[in-house]
């Protein structure tokens, strides 16, 4: 039984394959024309995608209804928790009337949280996002698939019982976590279970926000570490499944309501570009301290199953003097963005939240950044906003877009998903007036937050487990050079009638073409059949009487001049050999030249000096240019 782009014999439909090959001139040449067929197509997406991008939409709304389920349950936790009615309304904790008895309330669920951690999943700890990276880089994107169950209850009680997190990262999370199990149910590549685990994720959060392209955005940012189309559109479409779900069931509202904005001035738009840059050196601080909180609590002298419900202790004393800090806050972020928060609240609910939030995420209970977050850098935004509008009042600054500026940056910054943060704040506000000061503002963020942290809130957990995550994604080199480009065209050949008598009196006479470590066999007409090593030529097990065509025992392993060097990598990889005969493309049984991977490294020769020439830093003195070498390491 052949596949669908085989034909009877195991060959590659041409039609099918997008090959440009040209049907065997005679039944000698076919081994070569066969040798040629590479994984290139003549499109960027095939039939398989077509059925990845199926499956990614069926998560995309099965994504949606959990959120709504999530959601569902964080409303029936609170309810039960702080006012003893069973109610699936979301609701805010802030309006309890416990007293001294609300600090035993996150106690409680840090302790619940504690036991599922331990007797569970102990992945069912922290936010989601960093652990479905370690397993998109580490494990072929293959999440356990109870987790798909304990993140979400871990984080509705964790939440539910005043958490101050927010429902976004446990949703990623857990639509990640799907999408990871079905991959697995389908038994498809670790690339394809990878698309999946993204869509899902990127789903999750459409569902939540109502912000489909931001979702896509922080997939390609955060999880994929790639920008291709059979990436691309599988989760593209499963986010506008999650965000069409949404709007049949919640509405197309924007999350964070705001008035209309007034386009900024220049002195405006200046001023929240600062506000962005002090919104970075503010992210790499509080991305300090809640890994320094963590770092605190792995020093104490108990298991870490109890970590949470110390936690809860801080959230519990925290709540009972700031209520608005309990729970996940979101109508706290539409009232900084739409500037209904005196300056006094606005000071106190920025520091208790981040109080809270800091400790008991540093105490690895479950729950999510992204709202926490929000209202700190939105709250801080906004205190900036107001001091600026007091001490400079004819810079025209509004308060409401320097929160929105603020809530943006701090996640760019901390997070280094610039883009994900500009497009977010647009997507949950629908105010086209601040997207020019979030692109200001975020990328003033994400540039001091590069230059002074290596690493992200995302990133830090993994990367201290020696996981190396990818911080740049850039074309891939090998791709961009084609291989008569880098190939050797002046190559020494064999015959196939030559004998092994021959062969060896010519290496006996020491000449500098002999040093080669394979050879090229040509026959009479000039066709290439195949590679013979140094040491086959020179093993006694053959006798010296043989011709070489009878030592070709396999056809030769070959690459056209037009393919790329990743294309060529690739095929030596595929046949575990070291070159590659080169043929033309029109005459592909003739020599064109051979492909070593000596070669492949030497091509990154211009690429590598471009880098050392970027080393070189221009100092403006004078008017003048001046070029300044890179002092050698150890001077």
């Amino acid at each position: 039984m052949t596949s669908e782009t085989e034909n009877a014999v195991g060959h590659a439909d041409v039609r099918l394959e997008g090959s440009t090959d040209a049907l065997p001139l005679s039944p000698s040449l076919g081994v070569t024309l066969d040798a040629t067929r590479m994984p290139r197509r003549s499109t960027l997406v095939d039939r398989r995608v077509l059925r990845i991008t199926a499956v990614a939409i069926l998560l995309g709304i099965a994504a949606a209804f959990i959120a709504r389920l999530l959601t569902a349950l964080i409303g029936l936790v609170t309810n039960l928790a702080f006012y003893g009615r069973v109610s699936t309304a979301f609701s805010s904790p802030a309006d309890n009337h416990l007293g001294l008895w609300v600090i035993a309330v996150p106690v409680i669920g840090g302790l619940i949280v504690g036991v599922m951690a331990r007797w569970g999943s102990r992945a069912i700890r922290g936010h989601g996002i960093p652990e479905a990276m370690e397993q998109v880089l580490l494990n072929e994107s293959k999440i356990p698939p109870r987790i798909t169950f304990l993140k979400p209850i871990s984080s509705a009680i964790a939440i539910g019982t005043g958490g101050p997190f927010g429902a976004e990262g446990p949703i990623i999370a857990t639509g990640g976590a799907l999408g990871s199990f079905v991959g697995q149910l389908l038994h498809v590549t670790g690339a394809e279970r990878k698309v999946l685990l993204a869509a899902g994720a990127a789903a999750g959060m459409a569902a939540v926000f109502g912000s489909p392209v931001a979702a896509v955005v922080l997939a390609i940012e955060l999880l994929l570490f790639e920008l291709r189309p059979r990436s691309l559109i599988p989760v593209a479409l499963a986010t506008v499944a999650a965000t069409g779900v949404r709007y049949a069931t919640v509405g197309s509202a924007p999350v964070f309501a705001m008035p209309a904005l007034a386009t900024p001035g220049l002195l405006a738009l200046l001023s929240y570009v600062g506000i962005g840059a002090v919104l970075g050196l503010i992210s790499v601080g509080v991305t300090r301290i809640v890994y320094g909180i963590e770092d605190v609590f792995e020093k104490l002298p108990i298991h870490w199953m109890w970590w949470p419900a110390i936690g809860g202790v801080a959230v519990g004393v925290v709540g009972y003097f700031a209520p608005l800090t309990l729970g996940v806050g979101y109508s706290n972020i539409e009232d900084i963005v739409s500037g209904q928060l005196t300056l006094s609240a606005l000071a106190f609910l920025c520091v208790m939240k981040f109080l809270s939030w800091s400790i008991a995420l540093g105490s690895g209970t479950s729950g999510g950044t992204l709202a926490p977050l929000f209202t700190i850098g939105g709250a801080l935004g906004a205190l900036l906003g107001l001091g600026i509008a007091a001490l400079a009042p004819q810079f025209g600054i509004d308060p409401r877009i320097a929160a929105l500026v603020g809530m943006a940056a701090i996640f760019a910054g901390s997070a280094r998903a610039l883009l994900t943060a500009v497009v977010f704040a647009f997507e949950t506000t629908g105010q086209p007036a601040g997207l020019l000061p979030l692109l200001g503002g975020c990328t003033a963020a994400y540039l001091i937050s590069a230059l002074l942290m290596r690493n992200t809130i995302m990133t830090e957990k993994i990367a201290r487990r020696g996981v190396r995550v990818p911080a740049e994604y850039a074309a891939d080199y090998l791709d961009q050079v084609v291989v008569r480009d880098a190939c050797t065209h002046e190559v020494v050949t064999l015959r196939t009638t030559q004998t092994l008598a021959e062969v060896r009196r010519w290496f006996n006479e020491g000449l500098p073409d002999m040093q080669h470590q394979g050879y090229p066999v040509i026959d009479e007409a000039g066709h290439v059949r195949g590679v013979l090593t140094r040491r086959t030529l020179l093993d006694p097990q053959w006798h010296y009487t043989l011709s070489l065509g009878e030592l070709v025992l396999r056809e030769p392993i070959v690459v056209k001049e037009s393919h790329s060097l990743r294309e060529a990598a690739d095929h030596m990889v595929a046949h575990n050999v070291g070159r590659l005969i080169v043929v033309g493309d029109e005459a592909p049984y003739l020599l064109v030249g051979i492909l070593t991977r000596g070669d492949i490294l030497t091509a990154h020769g211009q690429r590598l000096q471009e880098a050392r020439q970027s080393g070189r830093y221009l100092h403006f003195r004078k008017g003048r240019v001046v070029k300044r070498p890179i002092k050698p390491a150890g001077v």
